[in-house]
């Protein structure tokens, strides 16, 4: 790699632990796939190679990428603020997989006995083209309305059926890790919010002290609604929430996230 390719492609630390590649300050015209030459710029994080390929220059050759064979499948590959963002660390167990699971099963439930929309888990990626977002939550809902209106789209891959949703979910969920504080708590609070999205759930249960706050869509950007006594109300599902930290029968620690 020249200098000058390395000095504009550099690996940076992202905050916390994850990696971002910063791309290009003013992105060149992006070749159709088919005619996009080949060659991979290579980067070592925590010891393992990624690859970008040079074309990959801006959101629209991102979710190009995202299509192809060679996509990364290690870790999470997000595009946030102009960055390919790379998060490669391991999930806690209790921290952060016990609590998306938690509140996915509540949530997944509720949609289902409501019958008011779907909620998906982790896994899958989310874009919206005018925030210049792509990212994999760790949990969206979307009502009916939003499908049927087209607020939000199932983008299909070329061999794999549906593999992204693009446009505005009405709820998304981020649990904090180690390795992702600044991208849930600043990136994505941005793009979230220049996405439309109308309830941004944001968890941190690392410490002593379970943080969990609902953050609606206001006209100046996100605004954490109000706790009373630990309940929380949220618009997108018409229900009172609160989440507690508990301990498991192993003694472990557990959570559940509660209805009124």
């Amino acid at each position: 790699m020249s200098q000058a390719v390395a000095t504009r492609r550099r690996p940076a630390r992202g905050g916390n632990g994850h990696r971002a590649v910063v791309m290009p300050a003013k992105p060149r015209a992006v070749k159709p796939i088919a005619s996009a030459p080949r060659a991979t710029h290579r980067f070592l994080i925590d010891n393992v190679s990624i690859g970008i390929p040079g074309w990959v220059v801006d959101h629209a050759s991102f979710r190009q990428w995202f299509y192809l064979p060679e996509f990364p499948e290690e870790g999470r590959v997000s595009f946030l603020n102009g960055e390919v963002i790379f998060d490669i660390s391991y999930e806690q167990i209790f921290s952060h997989v016990r609590m998306k699971t938690e509140i996915g099963r509540v949530l997944a439930n509720l949609a289902k006995r409501n019958l008011g929309g779907v909620y998906f888990g982790d896994g899958l990626l989310i874009s919206h083209l005018g925030a210049e977002v792509s990212n994999n939550p760790d949990g969206v809902f979307v009502t009916n309305a939003s499908f049927n209106d087209e607020t939000v789209r199932l983008a299909e891959g070329a061999k794999q059926a549906y593999i992204e949703l693009e446009g505005s979910p009405d709820m998304v969920l981020e649990v904090v890790s180690d390795s992702s504080v600044r991208k849930d708590c600043e990136l994505l609070r941005v793009a979230y919010w220049k996405a439309g999205i109308r309830e941004y759930w944001l968890v941190d249960a690392r410490g002593d002290k379970l943080e969990f706050q609902i953050l609606k869509h206001t006209s100046k950007g996100y605004s954490a609604i109000r706790s009373v006594g630990g309940w929380i109300k949220s618009a997108v599902f018409g229900e009172v929430f609160r989440l507690i930290a508990t301990k498991n029968h192993l003694g472990h620690p557990d959570f559940e996230l509660q209805i009124r």
